[in-house]
């Protein structure tokens, strides 16, 4: 049987166990929490500098191609904080824009004999 020193040791070791998972809890609601700020914020801006017609091409692009279209987000807000954006962005410009920042697709002509 465990006399009273083994039996503090443990409580204390016990203790330090869930003080370590308490604040790795913590630190992950700090993360997630900032990331919704961030997200928050890249909406703030996209809503600013797009037209409806804009922020429906672009949700379009998101729904058919969710890494592409996170990635021009990214790419909009970097030029609108550079401030490389004075006006907002129109339904033709965001086809130009898309144009620009998507790679070319490769097309493949086969020729039969």
């Amino acid at each position: 049987m465990p006399d009273e020193d083994e039996l503090e040791e443990l409580r204390q070791k016990k203790m330090e166990q869930l003080k370590e998972q308490q604040g790795g809890e913590a630190d992950e609601e700090a993360m997630q929490a900032q990331r919704d700020q961030a997200e928050a914020q890249k909406k703030a801006v996209l809503r600013k500098y797009l037209t409806d017609g804009a922020r429906k091409r672009l949700n379009t692009v998101k729904m058919s191609k969710p890494d592409q279209g996170e990635q021009i987000e990214q790419q909009l807000v970097a030029l609108a904080k550079s401030g490389r954006v004075q006006d907002q962005i129109d339904e033709d410009q965001m086809k130009e824009l898309l144009q620009e920042l998507t790679p070319d697709k490769q097309s493949f002509n086969i020729k039969r004999r």
